[in-house]
């Protein structure tokens, strides 16, 4: 394994233990509910509490890195992650229990993009395909595993161990960051934006908490619809101070960046219908085909295990076709994939189950590191710790998307008929209307040159060896 690899692998670690966490108290609502004594739908703010701090403190992400140095924040965020993990566990009623989400939130919002911060100011262009292959496995692994491990500990030990198991994994990779990764600091000491940080923390959170409670019923939607509101002209107000500031929190001139730009925004595209995939997926195996929370997530599970089998493949797939080539295949294949799910809903068989989603988890894992990968291809050095920030946000606003849409289409139809119940086939227009979103980033990777990000796309040359001398 290279240096370049294990530090992916080190990093990739921490995320997991993030992404799991994010997911895994979904299925044990109920019992931690009943437990602190308040109603399952209420502790649902536990979960949008989390969303709220991640979309805040990532913009800042970048900032803290270049002015403390990648490794310590890094470090830092796990420790806050851990701190929240705790207080979690030890939560006796509902605002601790949403405080102890929140310290979580700040931890895990430093964690992914300075996590990829690092990776990217350790790892040579040429050989950063094959270290993000390995980091993009816990983004599609943790929706799959936490909600079936929450169930897990929830039906057979004590909820509260569901965050203690963080703890052993937290000290860990904060030993392992200690000794293996270097820490790479930007002499470029940017003054921190303080009215952009105010601003995007109140666009971003608005519209992430916003869009993730949409369509749920857990919050009256004139209150929902006036935080989207409310966020969208935070937004938009960022957006006119950022051209003003030398030296914004987020800079939009990335934009400039074609490689950026279509990872960034066709990247959007592509991760709103993936993104609704743990929303809509268990729910209608649950509701629609009357599995337990057990069962759905033993099959989800496959798409994790095809996830896994893209990290073998993604390097000679971009090799030998290049980033264009495969982004607008393999986004193609994946949109058909996530439409094929919509046939789960008429009971078909479960190999046809296992094998869609089997597919689906390589593709999307495919997609996702050529997306990762490519997006700095032309990002300077000093604006690595701009880039990580911007992308990070624009992932955690599309993913919340995802579950909006997903929700309100189901919502939508539920609506129009007597009774307002849920049926199986209203997921069909679900899945639908997501690959066909996802399925519009292929217009943005068409727009690609043929030698996108080349330096990453090429196998690096292997110098000859000499020839050994004749005693």
């Amino acid at each position: 394994m290279t240096r370049p690899q294990l530090t992916a692998l080190i990093i990739a670690s921490a995320l997991l233990m993030e992404n799991v966490d994010s997911t895994v108290i979904a299925t044990a609502l109920p019992t931690i509910a009943a437990d602190i004594g308040t109603d399952p739908i209420r502790l649902k703010l536990a979960i949008t509490a989390y969303l709220l701090s991640l979309a805040t403190f990532i913009p800042i992400s970048g900032w803290a890195a270049d002015r403390l140095g990648g490794r310590l924040v890094f470090r830092c965020a796990i420790v806050v992650f851990m701190l929240g993990s705790i207080l979690c566990s030890m939560a006796g009623s509902l605002p601790e229990f949403v405080i102890a989400r929140i310290i979580q939130g700040a931890g895990g919002a430093m964690m992914t993009p300075v996590g990829r911060l690092v990776l990217l100011r350790t790892t040579p262009k040429s050989e950063l395909l094959s270290a993000m292959a390995w980091l993009t496995v816990p983004a599609l692994m943790g929706p799959l595993f936490g909600p079936p491990l929450g169930g897990f500990i929830a039906t057979y030990f004590d909820w509260r161990w569901i965050f203690w198991i963080n703890i052993p994994v937290g000290i860990a990779g904060i030993i392992l960051i200690s000794i293996f990764i270097d820490d790479v600091k930007s002499l470029d000491r940017r003054p921190l934006d303080l009215v952009g940080f105010a601003l995007s923390g109140i666009g971003l959170s608005g519209l992430v908490f916003g869009l993730s409670v949409l369509g749920q019923n857990m919050l009256p939607l004139p209150i929902t619809l006036a935080m989207i509101g409310t966020g969208a002209i935070s937004t938009a107000l960022y957006l006119a101070h950022a051209r003003k500031v030398a030296a914004p929190l987020l800079d939009l001139t990335l934009f400039r960046l074609p490689t950026f730009y279509c990872s960034a925004v066709g990247g959007s595209l592509f991760r709103i219908g993936i993104g609704s995939i743990p929303f809509l997926l268990p729910l209608m195996l649950q509701i629609g085909l009357g599995l337990s929370a057990f069962q759905a997530g033993g099959l989800t599970f496959f798409s994790a295990a095809g996830a896994l089998l893209m990290k073998f493949t993604a390097k000679p797939l971009v090799y030998r076709f290049g980033f264009r080539s495969v982004l607008i295949w393999n986004g193609l294949i994946s949109s058909a994939a996530l439409l094929a799910m919509a046939l789960f809903a008429y009971n078909v068989p479960a190999i046809l189950m296992v094998s869609v989603l089997l597919v689906g988890g390589f593709f999307r894992s495919l997609q996702f590191t050529c997306l990762n990968s490519m997006a700095y291809a032309e990002v300077e050095q000093e604006r690595m710790s701009l880039a990580t920030s911007l992308f990070s946000v624009a992932q955690q606003v599309s993913l919340a998307a995802g579950v909006a849409i997903g929700a309100a289409v189901i919502e939508f139809q539920r609506a129009m008929r007597d009774g307002h119940e849920i049926l199986v086939t209203d997921f069909v227009s679900a899945f639908a209307t997501v690959a066909l979103i996802s399925l519009c980033s292929v217009i943005f990777y068409l727009r690609l040159p043929a030698d996108a990000a080349a330096e990453m796309a090429q196998k690096p040359q292997v110098p000859p060896r000499k020839p050994v001398a004749s005693m």
